[in-house]
């Protein structure tokens, strides 16, 4: 059973206002083993400070485009056009890929990561969508809300394999799973161990 003790443990800001909709993903995607929900709650709470993160922070300096997309922002100059301007960046780095369309479409901007998970791209907001009953396509909008976030994050637990991982004590591996990477590992675990510890 998850309480509200389980996702302050895991520094959610707001336990009491995402309870219900945590405790009905849980259900519907069968996260049910301890290790399952203390990882679920551990990597959606970093991934989304505490979940009040849900839209993605694209408020990026010159020298920071020119760091994680070098080959989209090769010159300062080509980055000071860009910088701190989130809608123009998300535009330029998501265009013409994950199921977007061009620059000029749009589709960067409505379809930038959101959620618990950073849902990310047309394809996957379809996807998405698709297998929850949401048109996340028109109401990408949706993933913001408590219900729609907490399901959308199930679902790409469940879709990815996660469960297995998390019960096999694979954390290092489901991290990769869920970031691409290792970013804020000491991060995550720490807020398992937290989870964990209370037990169910």
């Amino acid at each position: 059973m998850i309480t509200e003790q389980h996702l302050s443990a895991a520094g959610v800001k707001n336990p009491g206002e995402w309870l219900a909709a945590i405790q009905s993903a849980c259900v519907e995607f069968q996260i049910n083993t301890p290790k399952q929900i203390a990882a679920f709650i551990a990597q959606t709470a970093h991934e989304s400070a505490g979940y009040t993160r849900l839209t993605e922070n694209l408020n990026y300096s010159a020298e920071a485009l020119m760091r994680v997309w070098p080959k989209r922002f090769p010159t300062k100059t080509v980055a000071d056009a860009f910088a701190r301007k989130p809608e123009l960046i998300a535009n330029q780095v998501y265009s013409s890929r994950m199921g977007n369309g061009p620059v000029q479409s749009g589709d960067g901007w409505k379809f930038i990561g959101r959620w618990l998970k950073q849902l990310t791209g047309k394809d996957n907001y379809t996807r998405c969508g698709n297998a929850l009953g949401f048109n996340l396509v028109d109401s990408p909008e949706l993933l913001l809300l408590h219900v729609g976030a907490a399901r959308s994050a199930g679902w790409f637990w469940s879709i990815n394999g996660c469960a297995a991982l998390a019960d096999t004590g694979q954390f290092e591996q489901l991290t990769k799973r869920i970031n691409g990477g290792l970013i804020g590992l000491a991060d995550r675990k720490a807020r398992y161990d937290r989870v964990l510890a209370i037990g169910n």
